[in-house]
């Protein structure tokens, strides 16, 4: 699929406030072995061209939060460029113990990446992206070439779910959209220059 220009909707009286395991379980797995989403509110979307202050209208907006799926990795945008941190956290499904995915950090940068990605100027926006498990996508390709036949080009295991925030000062409920931090979230929000970051590949 193309990049959606109409979202559909949270229905009113909801909001969209899912925790990193249903993410994974209940959007990533689904979408990589082809199966329904419901409710199916977050759209398609080739991230990366898009600097994180033009995501409002393109990706599902919860709060000060927006939502995609993506397959491209490019991480360069108009302005500037994603920069992994180096750090990952393990997603897993409470009820077998089991990991089911991957969440990995990354900071936007304003400017063009330098020979080690060390060039432009760190911002405060934030992104998460969840990556199925190495045997969940292994089990999710199977499943999703039996539906879509076997000439198809897209890889349905290499669907990531993108969550993109601004930091902000206050990290009230009220202000962050009430956005449970994660101790490598803490370990994030610690750190406030260029060589922090670079430490922590």
């Amino acid at each position: 699929m193309g990049d959606n220009n109409s979202i559909n909707k949270v229905p009113p009286g909801f909001r969209f406030h899912p925790t990193d395991e249903e993410l994974v379980v209940h959007f990533l797995q689904r979408k990589a072995a082809l199966l329904p989403c419901h409710p199916d509110v977050i759209p398609d979307l080739h991230l990366y061209p898009y600097d994180p202050w033009e995501l409002d209208g393109k990706a599902l907006g919860e709060g000060k939060q927006w939502y995609y799926y993506s397959r491209s990795e490019n991480r360069n945008t108009r302005n500037g460029y994603w920069k992994a941190m180096g750090m990952e956290e393990s997603v897993v499904n409470r009820s077998s113990s089991r990991r089911v995915g991957i969440k990995k950090y990354l900071v936007f940068f304003i400017g063009e990446a330098e020979g080690g990605g060390g060039g432009g100027v760190k911002t405060d926006w934030i992104m998460h992206e969840y990556r199925l498990s190495d045997s969940d996508s292994s089990s999710g390709t199977s499943r999703s070439s039996k539906r879509r036949g076997h000439n198809s080009k897209i890889d349905y295991s290499k669907w990531v779910i993108c969550r993109v925030y601004e930091r902000r000062c206050s990290t009230s409920d009220e202000e962050d959209g009430g956005m449970e931090l994660s101790c490598l979230d803490e370990v994030f929000l610690s750190l406030d220059d260029d060589d922090e970051i670079s430490n922590c590949h």
